[in-house]
């Protein structure tokens, strides 16, 4: 029989049943950690990986809140944003049919805030939006998305079909529009301001792709279908804003 004062790896049970250090007011951790980090931006001494994995564990923390605000705008979007009704319904001309079941907020590791499967839907990034605005652009992206797969024989591993769908869904979401280069992103070149943002953003995106060996490949076979695309505007009339 082993000694009931000793835990199985020899360790005394008094000094394993010491008293747990005291834990800080999360606020004050809170507020102490953000304020570690934001000086460490300031001054140029950044501890990436401890940084990546504060916010981490902070977004784990508050994953409930932060899923249903995202449902809720979700909800919000669906009722009253006028590129989202509208892209909804062109969706279902098509066949398709995007609504609250499959337009799914999840927490997310990668550092896109969305994504679209033709059999799953379109995944929402709950924890990379920084507004309902910047929710709307992503959902707005997706269904951009979903309505070129559903009206094009879209090939995964084409590379000029899917800079074309990136290059498509960045002119038309309105994530590139100039208020939202200018105030979020200080982009302050004024022309060609919308065509720069959507080179930009279609070149990153295609730096995810299989196939893609670098940005200097990923930004020639954007450059390869940019004129036909870039002019597309369908559904639209013309580009939304």
């Amino acid at each position: 029989m082993s000694n009931p004062e000793t835990a199985p790896d020899g360790a005394s049970l008094s000094a394993m049943s010491q008293p747990a250090p005291k834990k800080l007011d999360p606020v004050y951790y809170n507020w102490s950690s953000t304020f570690s980090i934001l000086l460490g931006r300031m001054t140029g001494n950044r501890d990436v990986e401890l940084e990546n994995g504060y916010f981490s564990e902070m977004d784990t923390l508050k994953a409930d809140s932060i899923c249903k605000r995202c449902e809720s705008n979700k909800e919000y979007l669906l009722q009253y944003s006028p590129i989202i009704r509208f892209m909804t319904s062109e969706v279902a001309k098509l066949g398709g049919e995007l609504d609250t079941d499959n337009i799914l907020c999840r927490m997310c590791t990668n550092e896109q805030s969305g994504g679209f499967s033709l059999d799953h839907g379109i995944l929402l990034c709950a924890n990379k939006f920084r507004n309902r605005g910047h929710q709307e652009d992503t959902m707005a992206h997706e269904m951009v998305h979903a309505w070129d797969h559903l009206k094009w024989k879209v090939e995964a591993d084409n590379l000029r079909h899917q800079a074309c769908l990136e290059i498509r869904a960045s002119t038309l979401s309105g994530e590139c529009r100039f208020a939202r280069e200018f105030f979020t992103r200080n982009q302050w070149t004024i022309t060609e301001q919308l065509q720069r943002c959507v080179r930009r953003r279609a070149t990153l995106s295609m730096l995810a792709r299989p196939g893609i060996k670098d940005k200097e490949h990923a930004g020639a076979v954007v450059n390869e279908v940019w004129e036909s695309c870039f002019r597309d505007t369908r559904p639209f009339d013309e580009i939304y804003r």
